[in-house]
């Protein structure tokens, strides 16, 4: 499977690049697959956005996201609906998974150069804890993406976060404050007007539960290269994307593919 994503990739890449290379280049102001981008949306214009991530072991996540400007683009509503699989053997288990409410400010806006959009969310305890697949108690995340228009072919993304979970419990009952970091960055290539080529490296620091009062650290780091396509409809834009994370470090033996889908249209 691993080597037809990278066929699908290459073949992507090389057709549709050259079919198309004559056209201007455009920085597609969507979002990232396992980054946000500082974007927020345009006035009366929503978006949806889906992933879905298979991993080594017969682990996957979903996520929908839905983004509302409320009323403009300086403030921006929207809610993270996950479902997972964890675990292996006996410990495996699906179903939802701690659903987040955000709010991001347009703090910069400059088009074409740079933006900055800061993010509060609250992370309701929707997942059972007993399963792993949540924290049984509210959460509080906040992260500051900020993405840069470097020349007319190349844009950046970068990410800094950190969630605050109090009394967070494990599937025995146990409970303990944590505190978990996310980092990242990701450099993408405007291959046209329509297609992007781009690789994101993504970092975090957790902690978990493992008796009252007691965490134990984790860390992970992900590569994860991939292909996003933008297609323009009337009053609607639709973006597929694939990509193919890849463990290093920290994580080291772990790989996958993730498929991205968004729809971005107006309101009414």
């Amino acid at each position: 499977m691993y080597k037809i994503c990278i066929a699908v990739v290459f073949v992507l890449l090389t057709s549709v690049g050259t079919v198309l290379a004559e056209e201007p280049y455009r920085e597609i102001q969507d979002n990232s697959f396992l980054l946000e981008e500082a974007y927020n949306q345009e006035d009366g214009v929503i978006q949806e956005i889906q992933t879905f991530q298979y991993m080594k072991g017969d682990i996957w996540a979903y996520s929908f996201i839905q983004e509302w400007p409320v009323p403009k683009q300086a403030h921006q509503l929207s809610y993270t609906i996950p479902l997972e699989k964890l675990g292996k053997d006996e410990g495996r288990h699906t179903g939802l998974g701690d659903i987040a409410l955000n709010y991001r400010y347009q703090l910069v806006f400059k088009e074409g150069v740079m933006a900055v959009s800061p993010r509060f969310s609250l992370i309701l305890p929707t997942g059972d804890e007993k399963k792993g697949l949540g924290n049984g108690t509210v959460g509080y995340q906040i992260n500051l993406p900020v993405s840069l228009r470097l020349n007319e072919r190349f844009v950046t993304h970068w990410n800094l976060g950190m969630t605050f979970t109090p009394n967070a419990k494990e599937s025995g009952g146990a409970k303990a404050d944590t505190f978990n970091t996310n980092y990242g960055m990701s450099l993408v290539y405007l291959v046209n007007r329509n297609l992007n080529a781009l690789v994101e490296f993504v970092g975090t620091s957790e902690q978990s539960v493992v008796s009252n009062g007691v965490t134990e650290n984790s860390n992970s780091f992900i590569i994860n290269p991939g292909l996003r396509y933008a297609f323009d409809l009337k009053n609607l834009q639709i973006v597929p994307g694939i990509s193919m994370p890849i463990g290093v470090g920290p994580s080291k033996g772990e790989y996958g593919v993730m498929a991205y889908l968004s729809f971005e249209h107006k309101l009414f």
